[in-house]
């Protein structure tokens, strides 16, 4: 791993996430310095989750207490608490390859405000591959309308620079997504890459907040129109 002069954050947010934490998280750790931080806000859990953390012994991690108004509000919390030059979004349950920290500051150094990576998808154990491109399944790539009617930026496979965050906060309280509004603000004051490197075994099974299946036409519909007029006001504000 090379050295580096400055510190990186991982925000996660965790609710009953004992199942898998404790692995995710040592994969986490085996691609940081020590200097590095992972800021995890959690939101209330009842399970051993906290008690899991504290047992990894690992200085690098700070918990704090989140807002309790769901997943959306409780990432911000985690990202308002981070402190490094860049900052890795993490769900509580995927494994990420040990080379994704090294790949991904890479290009940030060469001049990019975010970056998105491609993952393989596989089922809750780890034992079988889903998708072998979550790049594929998503048709992942840039752009403002394309990312609005298809979502491709998943907060799993990000990282952004820290002088973003001025941008992206507050996250408005009524849209679905935080890594979609992220993604596209950022796109819209910034640079971004999706790089083609699958740094992360993203996980899919019956404890995942999002879903593969569809919403319905209407609520599709709602969704969109609520974040596209998010969007116009955040610019005409800024």
């Amino acid at each position: 791993m090379k050295e580096r002069n400055y510190k990186i954050s991982v925000a996660i947010a965790t609710y009953n996430g004992e199942k898998y934490i404790k692995e995710q998280l040592e994969s986490i750790i085996n691609n940081l310095l020590p200097q590095d931080e992972i800021i995890i806000s959690d939101d209330g859990s009842t399970d051993n989750t906290r008690k899991i953390v504290d047992m990894l012994k690992c200085d690098m991690i700070k918990i704090i207490d989140g807002p309790k108004s769901g997943v959306k509000k409780n990432f911000e919390n985690a990202i308002r608490n981070c402190s490094g030059k860049y900052i890795f979004l993490s769900d509580q349950d995927d494994i990420w390859e040990k080379s994704k920290v090294e790949e991904v500051l890479e290009v940030l150094e060469d001049g990019y405000d975010l970056v998105v990576h491609d993952a393989v998808v596989v089922n809750g154990d780890n034992s079988k591959v889903i998708m072998p491109s979550w790049y594929e399944y998503r048709n992942s790539k840039k752009g403002i309308i394309k990312n609005i009617v298809k979502n491709a930026y998943q907060g799993a496979c990000m990282c952004f620079s820290r002088e973003m965050l001025p941008h992206v906060l507050p996250i408005p309280n009524n849209i679905y997504m935080h890594d979609q509004w992220i993604g596209l603000i950022i796109q819209m004051k910034g640079k971004v890459k999706f790089l083609d490197s699958k740094l992360l075994y993203y996980r899919r099974h019956e404890e995942n907040v999002s879903s593969f299946k569809g919403d319905s036409t209407f609520v599709m519909i709602k969704k969109r129109m609520t974040l596209i007029y998010e969007l116009i006001k955040y610019k005409f504000k800024k």
